[in-house]
């Protein structure tokens, strides 16, 4: 106890000295006694001074913010703290007063009209008004039945450990958005949140950004025991990476496990040694069946995985589940790249069929035409367009083509070098070499 309450006092003491050695020399010490009261309160009364003295700091602070100015331990790092939430607060306060000033404008209008007219217009549209509220019923009566009926989704939260506190940050952001695609899914899974411990990292994260009171609303299980004892061990399928089995077909019987880890590292095997351990099936999503990988790890986000596996659940297809993985990392389906590089191939070839041309074939055109001018200008009888029709036949090609077209190149060069030598010496111009032998 004594080892836990001498930081405390120390502590204190050091924000008193702050606010007596300030710049502005405007802060006086605190009246009363601190040594009695709590840390909370004394960093309540820090931010009440510094405000009184003029400084950049929010006119109110939640206890979570508090919290987080008390373990500050510099000066300059509370400044930059306060600076930031007085600018956040600024930011809220002039958005609510510029809603407030858009709607008194409106009332204006709706009072004059009803001066002048009497009677105020109402809008003439074809389409009923949706509110809001109405959709948040509908996806929360979904997802309330989905907690009954539907197939579980575990996610593993058991990896608070192996993450620094900026890629925990990543993690919940993605699981909001897990819970938010699957709250507007036509058939929603229902989400479990195992090994979450009470007061860890991820529930104080999770609490900070939906606050208490919407974190204890949604639809989602969380529990403190794993899954191995919440489900059947032969229900259990672990998706990792680097398993080396394939999910071919998606199982409604089955319970997936997503490990909710984000890790910029790309810790390799993690997922697998923690599935390998508790003995569970694992597999990997077929990407190399479907796709053409050329960059990157194939470890995809948290909201990548709720909607791929979401899609595959109601339509069954990997083609269109797979749509979902980011273009940035893959060249396209392979069927789509295979049916691509053979239709290049036989265009290349003059195989293709005579159909119009469309706008992907210009760049192979061009290159053509380029190609069939180079050959054309070094020997007609060393190349032949694509397009001229070949036939077998002797006697079809009697007319077109003459004798020296039939002869080879080099009988032809030195056929006519003899012939130009020949006719130069009986001009008498000249003495051949072969003369004086």
């Amino acid at each position: 106890m004594r080892s836990k309450a001498v930081p405390e006092e120390t502590q204190q003491v050091n924000i008193d000295e702050e606010a007596s050695d300030d710049d502005d020399g405007d802060l006086t010490e605190p009246e009363g006694d601190l040594k009695g009261r709590s840390l909370l309160e004394a960093t309540r009364d820090l931010v009440v001074m510094w405000q009184q003295a003029g400084k950049l700091v929010p006119h109110e602070m939640s206890d979570e913010e508090l919290v987080e100015l008390s373990k500050l331990t510099t000066k300059s790092s509370r400044k930059k703290f306060l600076k930031y939430l007085a600018l956040k607060e600024g930011i809220k306060r002039a958005r609510k007063e510029k809603q407030q000033r858009k709607k008194a404008e409106r009332e204006a209008i709706l009072e004059q009209k009803k001066q002048e007219g009497g009677n105020v217009e109402l809008k003439n549209t074809f389409l009923l008004q949706y509110w809001n509220r109405s959709l948040d019923k509908l996806l929360a009566w979904r997802s309330a039945q989905a907690m009954l009926f539907n197939q579980p989704l575990v996610f593993d939260m058991s990896y608070d450990s192996s993450m620094s506190k900026r890629e925990l940050e990543n993690t919940v952001a993605q699981l909001m958005e897990v819970e938010a695609w699957n709250r507007r899914a036509t058939e929603p899974f229902h989400l479990h949140f195992c090994n979450l411990e009470t007061g860890g990292a991820y529930e104080k994260e999770l609490v900070k950004r939906y606050s208490a009171e919407t974190w204890d609303k949604l639809f989602i299980t969380s529990t403190d025991r794993q899954h191995v004892d919440v489900f059947p061990r032969e229900r259990l399928v672990y998706l990792t990476a680097d398993s080396p089995n394939i999910l071919h077909n998606f199982d409604h019987s089955k319970v997936y496990i997503i490990g909710s880890l984000v890790d910029r590292s790309i810790q390799s095997g993690l997922s697998l040694a923690n599935a390998k351990r508790l003995k569970l099936a694992t597999a990997r999503l077929p990407l190399d069946q479907f796709l053409h990988w050329e960059i990157g790890a194939k470890n995809l986000t948290l909201d990548q995985m709720i909607r791929i596996l979401l899609t595959v659940k109601e339509t069954g297809k990997w083609e269109e589940a797979l749509k979902f993985v980011p273009k940035r990392k893959h060249d396209g389906f392979l069927e789509k790249r295979n049916q691509r590089d053979v239709f290049v191939q036989n265009r290349v070839r003059g195989v293709a069929n005579n159909r119009p041309a469309k706008d992907s074939d210009r760049l192979l055109k061009t290159g053509q035409r380029n190609a069939e001018r180079t050959f054309k200008n070094v020997d007609q009888s060393l190349y032949r367009l694509h397009n001229e029709p070949r036939s077998h036949s002797r006697d079809s090609t009697a007319g077109l083509f003459s004798d020296r077209d039939r002869k080879p190149a080099g009988t032809t060069v030195r056929v006519s070098l003899k012939s130009k030598m020949v006719a130069k010496k009986q001009a008498g111009k000249g003495k051949m070499w072969w003369g004086d032998e």
